[in-house]
């Protein structure tokens, strides 16, 4: 991890519409600030997919104002776990940074009804991350 106690965690898809943030906002809704989140995209859409934004909202995390970013050296450097989705070879990859690679259907030109099964997806593997690098203390 860094050199704080509080581990950073960088979600990366194509378009930083979809996936990504559906991963970014459930990490934030389930870790609170036990975790510091990120999220990019390689080739950022000009807006987040309606459909996506329709699906969370569903399951009560509003993602409405969240707007697409373009991937920077700097946010892989200023994190502990880079998860990418579907981004192919276009993250770029430093020692020391640890990686997994989700693969998961792009929504991209869905409805919300395809939508569901990949947020109820990312929502179970999002639970383990956050079981695996910001677990709750338990007395």
């Amino acid at each position: 991890m860094s050199d704080t106690a509080t581990p950073s965690v960088l979600f990366v898809c194509v378009h930083n519409a979809g996936r990504s943030q559906m991963a970014a906002a459930f990490l934030t809704h389930l870790a609170g600030d036990r975790v510091r989140v990120r999220s990019a995209g390689s080739a950022p859409a000009d807006a987040v997919n309606p459909a996506v934004v329709d699906a969370m909202a569903e399951v009560g995390v509003d993602i409405a104002a969240e707007v697409p970013k373009v991937l920077t050296v700097e946010a892989v450097q200023a994190s502990d776990v880079v998860i990418t989705m579907g981004c192919g070879d276009t993250c770029p990859v430093y020692p020391g940074k640890r990686y997994l690679d989700w693969e998961l259907p792009d929504p991209a030109g869905q409805g919300v009804e395809a939508v569901r099964p990949i947020r109820d997806e990312i929502e179970k593997r999002v639970r383990g991350l956050v079981d695996d690098i910001a677990p709750v203390a338990r007395p």
